[in-house]
């Protein structure tokens, strides 16, 4: 495991180990698995950011379930740009399912609000939201999270799928920007 790692010209140091991930993700599955038991829910990951830890979560997962994804963008560098711009949309229908939407991180709540309002004009069964990282303290807009995985500070971070224009998903641990 490398403390410190460069990404371009940028340097990030260790911020959640991957083990402390791992744990956090079989504790939310758990609580998941009793508030969906007798359902099936759909989940929607939100790519490129959630694919690993939707993974993941599958595999912690003890019900029946269907999996889909959605694409958007609203990043460039390290900076949010305030536009949410879908590159690949949903192809199945929500109305009458259960929707686990599942996230990487939510911190304006911008990208999250404008895929809860294309969401419930589907008229799902019910919807939660599933995000891994949770920054209150950027918040914009209000946004309820069912299922945070962590709480954390408004610093820019990468790893376990969340990049730097394209780099870093693949770091199994979660990094933060060194100041």
């Amino acid at each position: 495991m490398k403390p410190v790692i460069s990404i371009g010209n940028r340097e990030f140091s260790i911020y959640i180990e991957a083990a402390q991930i791992q744990t956090r993700i079989k504790e939310l599955a758990e609580v998941m698995n009793t508030d969906y038991a007798q359902k099936k829910p759909l989940i929607i990951s939100v790519l490129n950011g959630a694919f690993m830890f939707t993974a993941d979560l599958l595999r912690s997962l003890d019900l029946p379930c269907n999996l889909t994804f959605i694409r958007l963008s609203s990043y460039q560098g390290t900076d949010t740009t305030g536009m949410v711009k879908t590159i690949m949309g949903l192809n199945e229908s929500l109305q009458n399912r259960d929707v686990i939407l599942v996230e990487d991180i939510v911190d304006t709540g911008i990208t999250l609000q404008k895929l809860l309002e294309q969401i419930q004009q589907e008229k799902p069964a019910s919807l939660r939201i599933c995000a891994l990282l949770v920054k209150p303290d950027k918040h914009q807009v209000p946004v309820k999270v069912d299922y945070a995985g962590f709480t954390i500070p408004d610093n820019f971070v990468v790893g376990y799928g969340l990049d730097l224009d394209g780099q870093g998903r693949n770091l199994p641990h979660i990094y933060q920007l060194k100041s």
